[in-house]
């Protein structure tokens, strides 16, 4: 499907005279609540709730959802949420901020990217209060969530043994979704398609600009994607004018990916990775080898083009076929790399007392 171009930035009510009703409580201008939506129970019969927890400044202005764990097996975003929930200028706030840390409550508790009946939560929306597990939560964080924002950002993370640079996919045809894109600050910018029944697709018909943010590797926590990833909704929400400008960093100049590919494994063996994340490659540059066990045959894999690094896998071991290194094309790739190493540096703790905008110890 193709995207709709034609949203705009739709119309704000000052926050005080913009009644916020959520999970059947509503809540006033200047308070914080933690709410929770009741979801289909266990097998046991025990009660299962997506938590959400519900920011309001005293002043007025946008509102702002921040998901997580769409995917329940995608954590790097539940630890970004925790910490924005504890950035001081919060105290400061104008408008709402709405923040979901475990959407899929069933696929986080069984380590799982799906719901129970093995359906992909991001390709259940708008989803059906008579339908599927996946269908009805679905169905849930759309009346309770997505029609109550005029923004949102959802944080994802790549699959299993397999990491991807920290990236904005967005609707980038629309003029808003793109300012908050280059105001999130990521070095790379990819104008994705949107897929069919996701989260993104839904929003956008809603006109609901909304930023997918990707970063690190599923069952992992990576200190360096979650400093990042609080730092860029910062830059978004100073964007809106929900933080103060005060303090704030200039976001680092974003480029635009103008196509990517998956280099896949032209032999099954184990696999010695040459290049890391947010590297330059030449075409026909060597990232990997792949060998039998015993070292008597080896076989190069080779980039078809030049670009960055922007997802690759950690798994030594890889079947015919396999993606291994997922190369994004762009103008002036080496200047977009040294971009990247710059990006890493502000991003990384530079010891252990170095906390950060939310004050944390970084994770090691």
């Amino acid at each position: 499907m193709t995207e709709d171009t034609t949203n705009t930035t739709r119309a704000k009510e000052p926050g005080h005279a913009k009644p916020l009703e959520i999970g059947g409580q509503s809540i006033a201008p200047g308070t914080r609540t933690t709410i929770d939506l009741p979801v289909a129970d266990l097998y046991t019969h025990a009660k299962l709730t997506m938590p959400v927890n519900v920011i309001r400044g005293k002043r007025g202005g946008p509102v702002l959802f921040v998901s997580a764990a769409v995917h329940g097996d995608e954590l790097n975003g539940v630890e970004i949420i925790r910490r924005l929930l504890k950035l001081r200028g919060l105290k400061q706030l104008r408008g709402t901020l709405i923040a979901v840390p475990i959407v899929n409550v069933h696929g986080f508790l069984r380590h799982s990217r799906y719901l129970p009946d093995r359906r992909d939560l991001n390709r259940s929306f708008p989803g059906t209060s008579k339908g599927s597990v996946a269908a009805r939560l679905a169905k849930v964080f759309v009346d309770e969530i997505l029609s109550k924002a005029d923004y949102g950002i959802d944080l994802h993370t790549g699959a299993i043994h397999r990491s991807n640079l920290p990236q904005i996919r967005a609707d980038l045809s629309n003029d808003t979704t793109r300012r908050l894109a280059e105001a999130f600050g990521c070095p790379l910018l990819i104008d994705a398609g949107l897929r069919e029944g996701s989260l993104r697709e839904h929003a956008n018909e809603k006109g609901v600009p909304l930023l997918l943010y990707e970063a690190g590797e599923a069952l992992r926590f990576d200190e360096f994607s979650i400093r990042a990833g609080v730092r860029g909704i910062s830059g978004v929400m100073r964007e809106l004018g929900m933080l103060p400008m005060r303090g704030r960093r200039a976001p680092h100049k974003s480029v635009v990916a103008q196509d990517s590919n998956w280099e896949r494994a032209p032999e099954s063996g184990i696999l010695r990775s040459l290049v890391e994340l947010g590297e330059y490659v030449s075409k026909d540059q060597v990232l990997a080898y792949i060998a039998d066990p015993f070292g008597e045959t080896e076989v190069a894999v080779k980039s078809e083009h030049p670009g960055i690094v922007i997802g690759r896998s950690y798994l030594p071991l890889a079947h015919a076929g396999d993606a291994l290194y997922h190369v994004a094309r762009v103008k002036g790739a080496q200047k977009l790399a040294s971009r990247v190493e710059a990006y890493q540096s502000d991003n990384e703790p530079d010891d252990f007392d170095d906390r950060g905008e939310s004050g944390e110890p970084p994770i090691v």
